[in-house]
């Protein structure tokens, strides 16, 4: 006759105090799950241990979706909170050409975008001496040229919010910074009733900050703020 390995006394006297200490050890379970297997033979299907194994791999995908939900969740916030301290910081001036200058200084450092340009269409062909002033920020263009560049050339419809990667930026926006712009957000402006429309433009040198498929909701509500500071000042 052959007898069976006893426990450790010491080991077996923990377990059955702490049994818990087993049952929250997945690599533990999965040991004992596979002795038992074993010990049934190969001819029986443990159908228990056939489910344990699928709502064990169901949790882990929940574990896992948790876990992204979550940090979109921090991003989330961590990405309105930098579009509120951007706002905030927009409406200090309390006049234009600071207004222009602090847009391409430390609003655009708090959204942490490499370039930031304004674009406003006019009739006039004689540059204004402001418009010179605030060159690095400020920029016009002819009619029509907004609705052009969002689109490409293409007569699809324009919307609030385009975000999109590049090869390079464009000379007549972004000036000598074109050719390290690889991603850029455009923000068409609505400046009023019977106002030409504007178009604010950010650019970064990252291809990944702004891509087609991320969301445009902050983005969006920075525009809307923009737009009315604008129409302020244009009033």
């Amino acid at each position: 006759m052959t007898t069976k390995p006893r426990i450790d006394d010491t080991l077996r006297d923990r377990i059955l105090s702490q049994p818990d200490v087993i049952l929250d050890d997945h690599d533990l379970m999965r040991a004992l799950v596979a002795a038992s297997e074993r010990a049934m033979g190969g001819n029986v299907i443990d159908l228990r241990g056939v489910a344990m194994d699928r709502l064990e791999a169901r949790l882990d995908r929940l574990e896992d979706t948790h876990r992204s939900v979550i940090a979109a969740a921090y991003e989330n916030l961590a990405g309105t909170n930098q579009v509120h301290r951007a706002i905030l910081r927009m409406l200090d001036p309390v006049d234009f050409e600071t207004f222009l200058r602090d847009l391409g200084g430390e609003v655009a450092d708090i959204l942490r975008v490499d370039v930031m340009r304004l674009v406003l269409e006019t009739v006039q062909s004689d540059a204004d001496p402001a418009v010179q002033r605030m060159g690095d920020v400020l920029s016009v263009a002819e009619p029509g040229f907004i609705d052009s560049y969002l689109s490409n050339g293409r007569s699809a419809p324009t919307r609030p919010v385009t975000l999109r990667q590049m090869e390079e930026g464009s000379e007549a926006i972004y000036g000598d910074a074109a050719g390290w712009i690889r991603s850029e957000a455009c923000l068409r402006l609505d400046l009023g009733p019977g106002r030409l429309p504007g178009m604010l433009v950010m650019g970064a040198e990252d291809p990944h900050q702004f891509a087609p498929s991320h969301g445009t909701d902050l983005l969006s509500f920075f525009g809307g703020v923009f737009e009315r500071a604008m129409r302020r000042w244009l009033s």
